[in-house]
């Protein structure tokens, strides 16, 4: 029998396997998750930037966030749980692929970091009563869900009042289309084929939508670029393909 978490889940099975099947490969800089180790820097930068000026922390600080729990969720293998370990943040990784749970927590085990990874759920973080974050990173999650309205307000719900939520996903434009989908995977073969499904990118509109009602406000799109020239990517005014949004609970 099924149980009411486990019925409510947004989970997409098929989306599971897929980056279950690659889970040993999110190390390798060079293997199938290449593009993220390219665009961890700026997430990085764009995640500290917001959660000093959210928590008004000191930027010179070895550990600025002590004492602040963070969610990443849809963890993966650790690329973000890591760095934000080092930052300070009290980190849950949590990810509903099992395979990908065990490459996050055997590399943070090699290395002797202490992080919480979990295989599990937003929603079913949310029906045990988990303790709430004052961090939540949803960053390029949403697009593989099967139901991104009740993913994202689930996920808010989890937050602290006045904890901050970076979510990163994909527009659905014909430029991201040309570009992250057929450039991405079929012409420079940067991701596999099927990595994702542009019927799945949401717009900015979209992400604010699912989130009426909620006792949250929400800024952006903080668009994301690259440079083919650099290699890099940067923060930009452009939201066309890439961009991330922040979301901010009400303070109690």
């Amino acid at each position: 029998m099924t149980s009411p978490a486990q019925a409510r889940s947004s989970i997409d099975p098929a989306e599971v396997a897929r980056f279950s099947a690659i889970a040993a490969e999110w190390w390798d800089p060079k293997g199938k998750f290449a593009p993220l180790h390219r665009f961890n820097p700026v997430r990085l930068s764009f995640i500290r930037e917001q959660a000093l000026y959210r928590f008004q922390r000191d930027g010179t600080a070895r550990r600025p966030f002590d004492g602040l729990r963070l969610l990443d969720i849809g963890c993966g293998g650790g690329l973000l749980s890591e760095p934000m370990h080092r930052l300070g943040f009290e980190v849950v990784g949590v990810d509903a692929s099992e395979r990908n749970i065990g490459t996050a927590a055997a590399h943070a085990a090699e290395l002797g970091l202490e992080i919480d990874y979990r295989a599990s759920t937003a929603e079913d973080l949310l029906a045990a009563g988990e303790a709430p974050f004052d961090v939540i990173l949803n960053m390029e999650v949403i697009e593989h869900v099967a139901d991104p309205g009740e993913y994202l307000r689930s996920c808010a719900r989890l937050l602290a009042p006045g904890g901050l939520m970076i979510v990163a996903t994909l527009n659905r434009t014909l430029k991201a289309f040309a570009l992250a989908k057929v450039g991405a995977e079929y012409v420079l073969r940067w991701l596999p084929v099927g990595t994702h499904d542009w019927s799945k990118f949401l717009k900015p509109k979209e992400l604010r939508g699912f989130l009426e009602g909620e006792a949250v406000a929400v800024d952006g799109p903080f668009g994301v670029v690259f440079d083919p020239l650099s290699g890099r990517w940067s923060q930009s005014g452009d939201a066309d393909v890439n961009y991330m949004m922040t979301v901010v609970r009400e303070a109690a």
